[in-house]
């Protein structure tokens, strides 16, 4: 056993040589793709997406408003600018309109640390190209120079990081709709790069060195290869000499055929949400608003999540070894509307109660059960074992309750239901291959630990 532990030693050693040199990840995905996951982000599991933008002026259609206007012609986005604007008008006429008033990014701040979430991810710059920061590449249309006439990247992250213990991230988008330098590269099929070498990479190196984001989010990759971009390059430096090397989170949005294959985490897609097991660490970006990414000023309330269905997205994100970055659109007078202020305290309050089986916690054997009640597993090394944590989606309505995945050992599982202060509950085994029943005492509603969604934790299983 000790050589064939030490021959796996030598081998690891060997393809890590090969990977690195001097230490160092090479521009290659084969080196950039073996760069351990930070841990920090493996633990966090929740996060908050921010999308605010000049689109948040007009705030109907969806983030993508001066596109659905002036490239796909969406009869209603078509209609509104006819019905309430002059003949003339242009996008860049909502910037004025962009005034963030009420923007207090301390007040910001305390908000998403009340969602429970333990990192954000907030644009800097969507496909519109308007940057939320004093860039050097962008002289005229950025948050200092035109709307708010403030520093908006460097407000937030000063509170986040000064107010509350959150991760500070950055999401960039590569490509610009009508970025004239970019619709040349286009036109020459990307055989030239004056969009990327003029604009993009400043302006990443520029958002790195001077905010050190904690995650680096891209967007806007599909399009254009990783030669175009220059991806490869940009990450070897993230990786090797930026300021955030040892900390910094990706994702895999950097190339044409990126997605689900080269980077950090994998999104695969917005809203990727598997239902099964994944082998390599991946985040569901998702939307409070199912239209949206940004504020809709027309939005009815069917369109926004409910509590149970974000909990419930929550538990089979994790359940399956990926994160969930939950998103808001702030108005564009700068404050995040009651409904996504109460989505967030709620999941904070969910958290709150039930966190010790959603942080830090990693996928078990088996990831749920669909026959009643409708559950997803979560577990965590102890000394003693495996601990299992059941997150049921609905109370059960019997007195005793079956859970066909866990195997208990009899002298050591104890089975206790997060933010219950009353004891363990009785449980007996449900047959000698696995399975579990527990014993449901009532409970007074006044007692209950939680409104939504409940965890069971079994102790010491032995599977």
């Amino acid at each position: 056993m000790a050589s064939v532990t030490k021959l796996s030693s030598l081998l690891i050693l060997s393809v890590l040589a090969v990977l690195t040199v001097n230490g160092q990840y090479q521009p290659t995905w084969e080196s950039l793709d073996a760069r351990p996951l930070p841990a920090w982000y493996d633990d966090a599991k929740f996060g908050i997406f921010i999308h605010w933008g000049v689109f948040s002026v007009p705030s109907i259609g969806n983030e993508w408003f001066w596109y659905l206007w002036q490239k796909q012609k969406l009869p209603e986005v078509v209609d509104y600018m006819k019905n309430n604007f002059r003949p003339d008008w242009t996008y860049a006429d909502f910037a004025p309109m962009y005034t963030a008033e009420f923007f207090d990014a301390d007040e910001w701040a305390r908000i998403l640390e009340s969602s429970g979430a333990k990192y954000i991810v907030f644009v800097s710059k969507h496909c519109e190209g308007f940057c939320h920061w004093p860039t050097n590449v962008s002289f005229s249309w950025n948050s200092m120079v035109a709307g708010p006439k403030r520093n908006i990247v460097g407000e937030l992250e000063k509170s986040i990081r000064g107010k509350t213990d959150l991760k500070f991230g950055l999401y960039h988008v590569l490509y610009e709709w009508f970025h004239p330098l970019y619709v040349q590269d286009k036109a020459n099929n990307f055989t030239t790069r004056r969009f990327v070498d003029f604009k993009i990479t400043p302006a990443l190196y520029e958002l790195v060195n001077t905010y050190k984001p904690d995650i680096v989010w891209s967007d806007g990759d599909e399009e254009a290869s990783a030669s175009y971009w220059g991806s490869r390059e940009f990450l070897a430096w993230l990786y090797n000499d930026s300021p955030v090397k040892d900390v910094v989170v990706t994702n895999d949005r950097w190339c044409t055929d990126c997605k689900c294959n080269h980077g950090g985490v994998y999104t695969c897609g917005d809203r990727y949400n598997p239902g099964v097991l994944q082998k390599h660490k991946w985040v569901n970006a998702m939307t409070i608003d199912k239209q949206s990414w940004g504020f809709r000023r027309n939005a009815p309330l069917s369109d926004y999540l409910t509590i149970e269905e974000l909990i419930e997205t929550l538990a089979k994100t994790v359940s399956c070894n990926g994160n969930l970055l939950m998103n808001i659109g702030p108005t564009h007078y700068g404050v995040i509307s009651p409904i996504f202020e109460e989505r967030l305290r709620q999941m904070g309050q969910w958290l709150k109660v039930n966190g010790e089986g959603i942080y830090k916690t990693r996928p078990w054997t088996y990831q749920n059960e669909t026959s009643p009640p409708e559950l997803w597993y979560t577990s965590k090394k102890s000394d003693e074992g495996t601990d299992v944590y059941a997150i049921i989606l609905s109370w059960p309505t019997e007195g005793v309750i079956t859970l066909r995945r866990p195997l208990p050992d009899p002298a050591k599982t104890v089975v206790t239901l997060l933010g219950y202060t009353s004891g363990s509950f009785e449980w007996t085994s449900a047959g000698p291959t696995g399975g579990i029943n527990i014993t449901i005492p009532v409970i007074p509603a006044n007692r209950m630990p939680c409104k939504w969604a409940w965890v069971f934790k079994m102790s010491n299983v032995k599977n």
